[in-house]
């Protein structure tokens, strides 16, 4: 009864008109986006990263500014829950955050979702997408290949009420074989290169969305359906995500296709 109750508190807190689904019963709002069913703030950690004036990323401590750090949780942006120095003499970089709520929205909108589907999440962070997904009726498994990481978003969940989400530490890009299939894959963080393992642990007529970043579109939203095997699609509209451990992504070219047309199969994936 609790948990039902908490599927229908739905956080509003920008203000928007709301309506519901008719078909599926989930909330939406005016622009037919789904609407984020939980309040971010119990995912958040104490500690988190912001850009000095310099674009440096310093620490903010919430025991040392609650204000400020309630009112970036609150906001609609993206934050930097983890850091580390990935190039030698860049200093620290992000390698671990909360997306932005609008962002995030639109990304589970596009997945189509149905209560009761299964989904798989590349990428769990904080948890607070997979908490949103499992309040939206799906049974979610995670995939996040920082142990560290993973640990801290098994205690959110716990701690929100949603222990039923299954986060698993490893490569994202292996996917999860033993949970499959899928009916739907969502990715969170950024893939120049889409792997095939997410084609063939998703069903027949199941969707992913992926945010792509290569030399045929920089920041693209990727909204695939798999259909005999392969994954067709095309870009609906922009995404950019940090990327996934072991790619590297284009964000040089500034080239965008608002066309873009792709296909993944076993031989790899190809643009049109």
């Amino acid at each position: 009864m609790r948990r039902l109750q908490r599927q229908r508190r739905l956080v509003d807190y920008r203000g928007r008109q709301e309506a519901v689904d008719p078909v599926c019963h989930l909330q939406r709002n005016r622009k037919g986006a789904v609407s984020l069913p939980l309040s971010r703030e119990p995912f958040i950690p104490d500690l988190i990263y912001v850009r000095d004036a310099d674009y440096r990323l310093r620490p903010l401590r919430r025991e040392d500014d609650p204000r400020r750090w309630l009112e970036l949780v609150r906001s609609d942006e993206p934050i930097a829950t983890a850091i580390a120095e990935i190039t030698p003499g860049r200093g620290p970089e992000a390698v671990s955050s909360s997306t932005a709520p609008w962002l995030m929205e639109r990304m589970i909108s596009a997945l189509d979702l149905r209560p009761g589907m299964k989904v798989l999440e590349i990428g769990t962070g904080t948890g607070f997408n997979a908490a949103c997904l499992a309040a939206l009726g799906a049974s979610v498994v995670s995939v996040e290949i920082d142990p560290v990481i993973a640990s801290q978003a098994r205690r959110a969940l716990r701690g929100a009420g949603y222990d039923q989400v299954e986060v698993i530490t490893g490569d994202g890009e292996r996917g999860a074989p033993a949970r499959a299939p899928f009916d739907r894959v969502i990715v969170t963080a950024g893939t120049s290169r889409i792997p095939y393992r997410w084609v063939e642990q998703t069903r027949d007529g199941g969707r992913l969305v992926v945010p792509y970043s290569g030399e045929e579109h920089e920041g693209a939203l990727l909204v695939l359906t798999v259909a005999g095997g392969i994954a067709r699609g095309k870009a609906e509209g922009q995404a950019y995500f940090m990327p996934m451990r072991g790619q590297r992504l284009s964000y040089a070219s500034g080239k965008t296709r608002d066309d873009l047309k792709v296909e993944v199969g076993p031989d790899g994936q190809r643009f049109s």
